[in-house]
């Protein structure tokens, strides 16, 4: 897997900080990447709304993708989740991502797959989960 490392720190910058609150939205709701709008932000955001507060995100690399009828992106995002509750709120992700339906404007979540899941239990128990995500623009 390629990622930039300009880019992912850059893309950190916008989380908030580990221990901190995150940032709320106009509507309530934490909104961790506020006033992006582009599709791949759209996702990102999703997919750690779908995750719940216990998640930290670890990286998010994106690349073109394309068959003879559709065109959009494949992306891949790795998160970990620490401590008892983590745990229990990355089983309860990794269960419900294949079936999830994402809401992303003009795009479609084609498809959403688990693709690597280690758990460690000490010294202090923590789940990292690596997902894999197909956008397609909807035409």
């Amino acid at each position: 897997m390629r990622f930039d490392p300009a880019a992912d720190r850059a893309l950190l910058a916008t989380i908030r900080p580990t221990g901190q609150a995150p940032a709320r939205g106009p509507h309530g709701p934490p909104a961790r990447f506020a006033r992006s709008r582009s599709p791949s932000m759209q996702l990102l955001d999703a997919v750690m709304r779908l995750a719940g507060p216990h998640a930290d995100l670890l990286r998010h690399a994106e690349r073109p993708w394309a068959s003879a009828t559709f065109q959009g992106t494949r992306h891949t995002i790795a998160m970990c989740f620490a401590g008892p509750e983590g745990l229990t709120s990355g089983e309860a992700f990794v269960t419900a991502l294949p079936e999830h339906e994402f809401t992303i404007a003009r795009q479609i979540v084609a498809d959403a797959a688990v693709s690597e899941v280690d758990q460690i239990m000490l010294p202090q128990p923590h789940l990292t989960v690596e997902v894999e995500l197909l956008l397609l623009e909807d035409c």
